[in-house]
């Protein structure tokens, strides 16, 4: 290893982070990585819920992620893999159905078969397109309206977006859909026949008690509980403060941490690139898990195309993964996707699992207040960035104009839907354009 390497600190103990800091320090920096929770791992953190320890947000591994894959492999984990065949349900007109299979689409009630070509025809021919940026200056409600017809869009497509986008589905490009399309595309065997989705024993908590050995056998120091306040370009190094008046100095450092956080953390950037940070729309999250003692339902993902729900879709997660994993328990998540300043985040946690509750009552007559076992509530409001018309034109640079300091965060994914895969490989690609231009 040369011994003028320079020592690089990396903010932001999330997946993005932790893989920024694996690759650095395989390249035989010194790194030390920041990280402003108790643990690392950020969404992909777990939690404990009654006496069951699990993902405190949903996540699924597909059989074409290949970058987490490689992950799970390098950290030890490739024997701990479960894969599974899911199924995908639909509730509408107060009544559930599934899309498991072709068979059971060209069924579907709420459309005719004139509806059902254009839709098979839309996700064909999305599939195909590789010029995703021409899509960026589309919207996509009315990409859709065009290829599939106004029915299917509302019947089909407008559930989907509003399960991950909210109302905010109105302002998104149709590059979002493309990504998701190309991404839930390659999980198939072939074409919409087949889904095969996976998860390691243990739950995400497995993969990042791993993930960290491997970090900590790389050299790299972990810091927790470090929230940093303000990031100053000095004259030979990039000095750093963090909460409790702890202070730190690096030769350059890689920031992980959310647009929305960087102008108010870094000393000295322009205004013209603070701004950049400022314009990146973010949306969060509000997902309440429900442990059970029974089942709801055989899918994996509900989409519910009925107004009125008070959460945008029902993931339940023992319909992939064994309940023995679970304590005997059956998990299910119920998540609803608002901007950051949205009034859900100050509501109380008992007010909205009650509101979730009641619905979840309603949709599955079955299921009643005994069933539950244990339910808890968590928020994030800087999720993943809204793909808005020209996003990739508009993005802030990862080489930031203040000497030595780096952004690179999930709003850098623009081909993509924001999961663990595209964070790792966003992760890769980042750091080596930047160690190529260092």
């Amino acid at each position: 290893m040369q011994s003028n390497k320079k020592n690089w600190g990396v903010v932001g103990g999330g997946v993005l982070g932790m893989k920024v800091a694996m690759q650095l320090a395989k390249e035989g920096y010194k790194v030390t990585l920041y990280e402003s929770a108790p643990v690392i791992g950020g969404l992909a953190s777990a939690w404990q819920i009654d006496e069951v320890v699990w993902d405190k947000f949903y996540h699924v591994i597909l059989l074409s992620d290949s970058y987490t894959r490689d992950l799970i492999k390098e950290i030890g984990l490739e024997d701990k893999a479960r894969w599974v065949e899911t199924k995908t349900g639909f509730y509408t007109g107060g009544k559930l159905y599934s899309m498991s299979n072709s068979f059971e689409f060209l069924k579907f009630p709420p459309l005719s078969i004139i509806d059902k070509l254009r839709l098979g025809f839309t996700i064909f021919y999305a599939s195909k397109i590789r010029d995703w940026k021409k899509l960026e200056k589309v919207y996509v409600a009315d990409w859709l309206k065009k290829l599939s017809g106004k029915n299917t869009f509302k019947k089909m497509w407008l559930p989907l977006l509003r399960s991950k986008l909210g109302e905010h589905y109105t302002d998104t490009s149709a590059a979002f859909i493309w990504a998701t399309i190309q991404r839930m595309y390659a999980a198939r065997n072939s074409g919409l026949k087949k889904e095969m989705f996976g998860y390691i024993d243990g739950g995400y908590a497995t993969i990042l008690q791993a993930f960290e050995k491997r970090l900590i056998d790389l050299g790299v120091e972990i810091k927790t509980g470090a929230r940093l306040q303000k990031l100053k370009s000095g004259q030979n190094s990039i000095d750093s403060s963090f909460d409790g008046g702890f202070q730190a100095s690096h030769d350059r450092v890689i920031l992980t941490i959310p647009s929305a956080f960087v102008p108010g953390s870094v000393d000295q950037m322009p205004e013209t690139e603070q701004l950049k940070h400022k314009g990146i729309r973010y949306l969060g999250v509000v997902c309440t898990s429900v442990l059970m003692d029974k089942p709801i339902s055989p899918y994996y993902v509900t989409n519910i195309t009925d107004e009125g729900a008070p959460f945008t879709g029902v993931i339940e997660m023992t319909a992939l993964v064994d309940k023995d994993q679970l304590g005997g328990r059956h998990l299910i998540y119920l998540p609803k996707y608002v901007a950051p300043n949205d009034p859900i985040f100050d509501e109380a946690d008992e007010v909205i699992e009650k509101r979730f509750l009641d619905a979840i009552f309603q949709m599955y007559p079955h299921i009643s207040k005994e069933h539950i076992v244990a339910v808890k509530t968590a928020r994030a409001k800087n999720v993943f960035a809204l793909s808005t018309i020209g996003y990739s034109e508009h993005l802030p640079p990862k080489k930031s104009a203040v000497p030595g300091v780096y952004v690179v965060n999930s709003a850098h994914i623009t081909n993509g839907t924001l999961n663990v895969n595209e964070s790792l490989k966003l992760a890769g690609d980042a750091v080596n354009e930047i160690l190529n231009t260092n």
